[in-house]
């Protein structure tokens, strides 16, 4: 899950990491009384959008008072930035910088250990830095087991050539947004620009942070950051029912146990789309090891209110759950959603007890299933059936 800046700059704050003040408004009225808050003096409006390029795009205003900060908000809420629409404002306090830094740490997934990095060329595209000029950006390994201590928080401003008048206060910053990075469960944290004010002092002045959902079961209050406004609402419906559920664009709605299962049951109903007018599947649908009435209803459920699902493909491999069982589950979640399954399934079941299940969906003799006997078979009646469907409408 990413954060919006103001949250990130929230996390900073719990933690020690030395942020100005900032206040969200969502009106133009209410970033009038936020700047007021900050003392009436200079402040910076900045749209809260997750994505970059704020700046160039108008996002990124300065307001030398209340008022002024009320008219520079007006202008950047509503606006569209890169598909993003600002829905608020973080009013930030001003500062008078004299050095801008780069710092991140982030999952090195390749090398399975974490990345620091950090350049004394800070507030500039960091990817084309990285690209243009690679030796000023300092890359050091960090040792899970170990974290950035102090020791590697001085390898890492020595490699990344801070001054010394100023490398002791940004390793102390850094050994706090590791902090951040380590109890939070982060995968990226990220400060773009790290600034040294013109009185001397260190300030993380924007803010990048990733967190990692797999470990939501360790922190309830990250339920609180999640942008309910832009999320989609049958993806937040999936997660109400704890199912592995991301929406896609096309018109085959995918149900199966295992996630490499459903990796490849997109792939095999993409390839068989391009027979059927080019029909691609609809979403990932893991409903995991227990295929229960329950589950398979809710799985169902979700994919069926997607009104670009023009046909489900339900593919399941038998293992600890038994294809009776999965057959089971989808008689009896047929029954419960009644008049709300409209669509047709193809259902292709193997492994554990596949002719058993086989033959419990065959006397079940519902009219929306049609039973396939091979995966590719079954992508392809599922697509031609999406298809036929897109072009009776």
């Amino acid at each position: 899950m990413d954060l919006f800046e103001y949250q990130a700059r929230d996390v900073f704050e719990k933690h020690g990491v030395p942020v100005l003040g900032g206040i969200v408004a969502t009106t133009a009225e209410e970033a009038r009384a936020a700047a007021e808050r900050l003392g009436g003096g200079t402040v910076v409006v900045k749209a809260q959008v997750k994505t970059g390029g704020r700046g160039k795009a108008g996002g990124v205003k300065l307001a030398h008072s209340p008022e002024e900060a009320a008219e520079r908000a007006g202008e950047i809420l509503g606006m569209d930035i890169k598909g993003h629409t600002v829905h608020r404002v973080m009013i930030a306090e001003g500062a008078k910088i004299a050095e801008e830094y780069y710092f991140s740490v982030l999952l090195d997934r390749s090398e399975r250990r974490y990345l620091a990095m950090a350049s004394v060329e800070g507030g500039v595209e960091i990817e084309q830095l990285a690209v243009e000029r690679p030796e000023a950006l300092a890359k050091v390994a960090v040792d899970p087991q170990v974290g950035i201590d102090a020791a590697k928080a001085a390898e890492i401003v020595a490699e990344a050539g801070f001054a010394e008048d100023v490398a002791g206060q940004v390793a102390d910053v850094i050994q706090k947004l590791w902090t951040v990075y380590a109890e939070e469960d982060a995968t990226l944290v990220e400060v773009n620009p790290l600034v040294r004010t013109e009185d001397g002092t260190v300030i993380a002045l924007d803010g990048k942070v990733t967190l990692d959902a797999n470990a939501d079961f360790r922190h309830p209050d990250h339920a609180e950051l999640e942008d309910a406004e832009a999320a989609d609402p049958l993806e937040a419906k999936a997660k109400q029912h704890d199912l592995n559920y991301v929406k896609l664009d096309g018109s085959v709605g995918i149900i199966g146990n295992g996630a490499g299962l459903v990796m490849s049951t997109l792939d095999v109903v993409a390839y068989a789309g391009e027979a059927h007018g080019g029909v691609k599947p609809a979403n990932f649908l893991d409903i995991g090891g227990g295929a229960s009435a329950e589950v398979m209803a809710a799985g169902l459920d979700v994919i069926l209110g997607d009104p670009q699902v023009k046909a489900v493909f339900v593919n399941v491999f038998g293992g600890i759950t038994a294809c009776d069982a999965v057959a089971n589950g989808i008689v009896k979640a047929l029954e419960m959603l009644g008049d709300h399954a409209t669509k047709p399934l193809v259902v292709r079941l193997d492994g554990n007890n596949v002719a058993e299940g086989r033959a419990i969906l065959r006397e079940a003799g519902h009219p929306l299933v049609t039973l396939a006997d091979t995966m590719d078979g079954g992508a392809d009646t599922a697509a031609a059936l999406a298809h036929a469907a897109d072009t009776a409408a």
